[in-house]
């Protein structure tokens, strides 16, 4: 696909993305049940009203094109995603931060062509109904899906106050060992892909994590930050990619601008 051609998905991906959000408030404000899957972690309805409705609007937006969604991949649905573009969707990324109810959770939409994530929309509609979006022509914030979008771009790290932002349900040792050898450097723990926009908006630098994690978790936020300026590398350096065996990442460092 062409730049071009990505760009016009941009506007329907993002109102697509508030349309999700809106479904996973509505659970938000209930007394929802949380269920257990198969790999132990957990599930609610928002999950999976979340990913029917997207699954739906990405089929509108680009017929026939593979979907990766992280609640069909649970029940064994995977579909050959061929040589082309396809797409990865997390419609509840931070189930765990959605059940304690603290805000930091999102609905994340990717457009991996050539195995980089080319379009992503990640939303925090527990955030002020905030959503950044990241195509080829920039990365952008909104508040509403007819909201004018406002640029971001990702700093280059301060030498004396660089910010790095930590998982706040996964706290890795190799990750707590990379922290002791930073110079200067503060931590702040932040739930789900919000960590992938803090750092595209200027407001951290880096992201290190060591254990694997599904391409759904990484991608939408991987295309904001790059486009905002950063880039995410696996730990010997090379760019983190997709459509790799069983949709798996290693890990990886997200940074902003070198």
């Amino acid at each position: 696909m062409t730049d071009s051609e990505i760009e016009q998905l941009g506007p329907a991906l993002l109102t697509l993305a508030y349309d999700a959000g809106r479904a996973v408030m509505a659970v938000y404000a209930t007394e929802f049940e949380r269920r257990v899957k198969d790999d132990h972690s957990p599930v609610t309805d928002a999950d999976e009203a979340a990913e029917e409705i997207i699954l739906a609007g990405l089929d509108r937006l680009t017929p026939g094109m593979p979907v990766i969604a992280e609640e069909m991949a649970a029940a064994g649905r995977l579909p050959a995603i061929g040589e082309g573009p396809f797409w990865l969707v997390d419609p509840l990324d931070g189930t765990r931060e959605f059940i304690a109810r603290n805000g930091e959770f999102t609905v994340n939409i990717a457009l991996v062509c050539e195995a980089k994530p080319r379009l992503g929309v990640v939303l925090a509609p527990a955030q002020r109904n905030t959503a950044w979006l990241g195509r080829p022509g920039g990365a952008f914030r909104f508040t509403a899906p007819d909201s004018v979008g406002e640029p971001v771009a990702a700093r280059v790290a301060p030498p004396f106050a660089a910010v790095a932002l930590v998982s706040r349900s996964h706290r890795e040792k190799e990750v707590e060992a990379w922290l002791a050898r930073q110079d200067r450097v503060q931590t702040a723990s932040v739930g789900s892909s919000l960590k992938f926009c803090r750092i595209a908006e200027g407001a951290a630098d880096f992201y290190p994590r060591f254990a694997s994690i599904s391409e759904w978790d990484t991608a939408a936020g991987q295309a904001v930050l790059e486009a905002a300026g950063g880039e995410v590398v696996t730990w010997d350096g090379k760019p983190l990619t997709y459509g790799k065996p069983g949709f798996r990442n290693p890990g990886f460092l997200a940074r902003g601008r070198s």
